[in-house]
């Protein structure tokens, strides 16, 4: 669909963005990341995470490219969909009830849930590190806290075993009940996506998916590159007001979207404000290393 001249501004880049179909490459990308995930599920032993990993790249069959795939597949599967929600936006196209629109908005949360669950499941030290925070985060929760946390992480009571069941089913199952409207919808054809395809292995085989054993000495740890920015804001705010309140200001924007374009200016500018925050809350925990 082409976008009127009004929107791109006569330039290219601007049209590029607008033009690129970004939920057709979200949708491939996901593909991808559950079919690998599927062939590292067989291997990985949720009792023993860390050597578990680390040892695909050993036992199984090419387990360094299936690794990397999915790891690979899973980034770009949560950044085109960001891309995705911000031109359906932008382009105003987004034409849902109030109640499906927050169905699907809700795939954000789920899907970052889903990437934040994988590094947890790794076991090094950046997965250690992200899990013992986001168990601090959901028992800040007043009155369902220790109740949430049971369902979500539960770490120190059953190691990954919670973690692995939730990425594997749960969030599996909420991410389709959110997203199954939308693809009924529309389809996305594996042939029309070949460059996000062939990027994606060619990514695989040749850049080996991160690992970080624990460094004695070392007195920061940084988290996911989505998750900088809340570890930063940690260090100044109690753990409810980081990790709780400041999230949702932006998921209840998004809730509570507009489809008129002189209401929605006000929840566009609020959702700037906080990505520009949360950008530079990001580079300063990124400097600390």
């Amino acid at each position: 669909m082409k976008c009127p001249a009004s929107l791109s501004g006569g330039i290219p880049g601007r049209q590029f963005l607008l033009d690129t179909n970004w939920g057709g490459s979200c949708l491939i990308s996901l593909f991808i990341s559950v079919l690998s995930g599927i062939v590292l599920a067989f291997q990985y032993d949720w009792t023993e995470p860390f050597y578990s990993t680390t040892t695909i790249e050993v036992v199984v069959p090419f387990g360094f490219f299936w690794r990397g795939l999915h790891y690979y597949s899973s980034q770009a599967f949560f950044l085109f969909l960001l891309v995705h929600l911000v031109i359906i936006i932008w382009k105003n196209e987004y034409s849902f009830k109030q109640s499906a629109w927050i169905r699907l908005t809700m795939s954000i949360p789920v899907a970052l849930l889903l990437l934040f669950t994988g590094y947890v499941l790794r076991g090094d030290a950046t997965g250690e590190a992200a899990g013992v925070i986001a168990e601090n985060i959901t028992l800040s929760l007043p009155f369902i806290g220790e109740l949430l946390n049971d369902l979500l992480f539960a770490l120190k009571a059953n190691g990954t075993k919670r973690v692995y069941a939730n990425h594997l089913i749960s969030l599996m199952v909420l991410g389709g009940y959110c997203i199954w409207p939308h693809l009924r919808r529309y389809t996305s054809p594996w042939r029309n996506h070949l460059v996000v395809i062939i990027s994606t292995l060619f990514l695989s085989i040749l850049v080996t998916a991160p690992m970080e054993p624990d460094q004695i000495g070392l007195l920061h740890i940084q988290g996911p590159w989505f998750f900088l920015g809340l570890q930063e804001l940690l260090r100044y705010m109690h753990p409810f007001w980081a990790g709780i309140f400041f999230p949702s200001i932006v998921i209840i924007a998004l809730f509570l979207m507009p489809q008129e374009k002189e209401q929605k200016s006000s929840y566009i500018f609020l959702m700037l404000g906080w990505i520009l925050i949360y950008g530079i809350l990001s580079f300063i925990s990124l400097s600390r290393v």
